[in-house]
């Protein structure tokens, strides 16, 4: 093969003399190999593994799936944990509202206060102006478990509150149950005052320090206050006598009964029965001599038979 080159400048020309193989060389380079190149790839595409789906590929892929379930399931389980923390949480606010109702109901009856003018099982009345929507649309509701959390610590500090509020009404209710007031007897009149008087044995002036109070021979001595039963029994010029410490440094004394109906030790409330009047002891008829001792001795009682019980 042949090929002629001019040169058009010089008017020249110039043969070069191919071999005969180059043309079917070019050949090969420009059809065969292109067409082997196309037979390999569509034997790759249709005989070689894809890398994409090779098992290593489906073996990741199968192990990123489980971990996700895994995750899945761990989530799961924990809001699971978390619903049935909140339910007990709920079921205990539940309860501690339930203690707070009977709280205010024993409080109520403590205080005196009528069951109309404060009911626990009603519904609280509520009321006041709407708010404006402005205000609402910067309303922010708080989550849920922050609203719980918020509601047990305003429980523990009402429960707080109600339980000193239950035991200054305690302490009130005995301190007025102990404080000394009205007569030791249920029926009778008094037949001789506190101070100095005749004595009705020897005639002479002579300090009584006590309250007599005559009646009904077997009638009832009652308490003049709470207490505990100190003395019970027969005592030189008393007769049968009962004393009754009421604490802050108080006690009463009750003589000349005919039956004692309590012993040492007892307690008492005010106006329960302690002996029936009689006429024992150092005695001239059925009464009852009483006594009100403050801090180890005796004072006039006159002032404490005064008091109007509450």
């Amino acid at each position: 093969m042949n090929i002629i080159i001019l040169n058009n400048s010089k008017g020249h020309s110039r043969t070069l003399h191919l071999p005969a193989w180059l043309p079917w060389m070019l050949a090969s380079v420009l059809v065969v190999i292109p067409c082997l190149a196309g037979v390999g790839a569509y034997y790759s595409a249709y005989h070689v593994d894809d890398p994409l789906l090779s098992d290593d590929v489906a073996q990741r892929w199968q192990s990123d799936v489980s971990e996700h379930q895994a995750q899945v399931a761990d989530l799961n389980e924990r809001s699971q944990r978390e619903l049935r923390a909140l339910t007990l949480k709920l079921g205990d606010v539940q309860a501690r509202l339930v203690r707070l109702d009977a709280l205010g109901e024993r409080l109520v009856e403590v205080a005196g206060i009528r069951a109309d003018e404060f009911d626990f099982s009603a519904a609280p009345a509520l009321g006041g102006p709407e708010s404006s929507d402005e205000a609402l649309a910067n309303y922010r509701p708080p989550a849920f478990v922050d609203a719980l959390n918020d509601l047990s610590v305003t429980l523990d500090r009402r429960e707080q509150q109600l339980d000193i509020l239950e035991h200054l009404l305690n302490n009130k209710h005995i301190e007025r149950q102990a404080s000394l007031s009205g007569r030791p007897v249920s029926r009778g009149w008094m037949s001789s005052r506190y101070g100095y008087r005749t004595d009705p044995f020897k005639g002479n002036l002579a300090m009584h320090k006590g309250v007599d109070f005559a009646g009904k021979d077997g009638s009832d001595i009652v308490a003049t206050a709470s207490g505990v039963v100190t003395y019970s029994g027969d005592r030189y010029g008393y007769g049968l006598m009962v004393e009754i410490n009421h604490g802050n440094g108080l006690s009463t004394r009750y003589g000349h009964a005919k039956e004692l109906l309590v012993k040492s030790g007892d307690i008492v409330k005010p106006g329960e029965r302690i002996a029936l009047m009689g006429s024992s002891g150092r005695s001239t008829g059925p009464h009852v001599h009483y006594e009100v001792i403050k801090d180890g001795r005796q004072v006039n009682p006159q002032p404490y038979i005064a008091r109007a019980r509450r």
